[in-house]
């Protein structure tokens, strides 16, 4: 497997080790959308996660998934769905890895499913506010 770092003086982690080392929210002046900046430790297995925004009513605003990071860094967009997007929200930010779970069996054929193993999360609180005069 090819990991690649930028600090090559850090010792990537197991999964069960993987953290969430920084995540900020920039609105954009626009207000409809919110750029992420992620910053986890550094990895041995690609880390997967997902990302919800929600309302001071508890509505969903916005959410994404990132499937097998493969940088310890990066930023993403979302895009709010409220055409007035002025106001306070909550981001929460769930990193995990897949675990395959014997689910059934049926004759001679085990089903599996997938379920997370959630090793981080981060929930932080931010405003939206544009004058749109």
């Amino acid at each position: 497997m090819d990991i690649f770092f930028a600090d090559t003086d850090e010792i990537p982690l197991p999964p069960q080790d993987v953290r969430i080392r920084d995540f900020r929210v920039i609105p954009y002046p626009d207000g409809s959308r919110i750029r992420l900046l992620i910053e986890l430790t550094p990895f041995q297995k690609y880390p997967s996660g997902e990302v919800i925004i929600t309302d001071s009513l508890g509505n969903l605003s916005a959410s994404a998934s990132f499937i097998e990071a493969i940088t310890p860094k990066f930023e993403m967009t979302l895009h709010l769905r409220k055409p007035d997007p002025n106001g306070n929200y909550d981001i929460a930010l769930a990193l995990f890895y897949p675990q395959e779970i014997e689910d059934d069996q049926q004759g001679e054929q085990t089903l599996m499913r997938s379920e997370k193993q959630i090793v981080d999360e981060k929930k932080i609180p931010f405003a939206i506010e544009v004058d749109r005069t």
